[in-house]
């Protein structure tokens, strides 16, 4: 098993190209409980998206716009 991503941060690092990635979310919502997230890779079902999912709650997540 490599302990290396298979994408770098920059251009600049030698390494594996770096490739995009399509993702998913979906938040649920609650009133008794903070709102949940989660994102997965799209057209995945059964075994493969509950083995490529992440949930966290919704006010971990920020708009990448904000962030630019």
């Amino acid at each position: 098993m490599s302990l290396h991503p298979d994408w770098v941060a920059d251009d600049t690092c030698d390494g594996p190209a770096r490739r995009d990635i399509d993702l998913s979310a979906t938040v649920v919502r609650y009133t008794d409980r903070p709102d949940r997230c989660t994102v997965y890779p799209p057209g995945s079902s059964g075994v493969a998206r509950m083995s490529t999912w992440i949930s966290a709650d919704a006010d971990a997540f920020l708009d990448i716009e904000t962030m630019r």
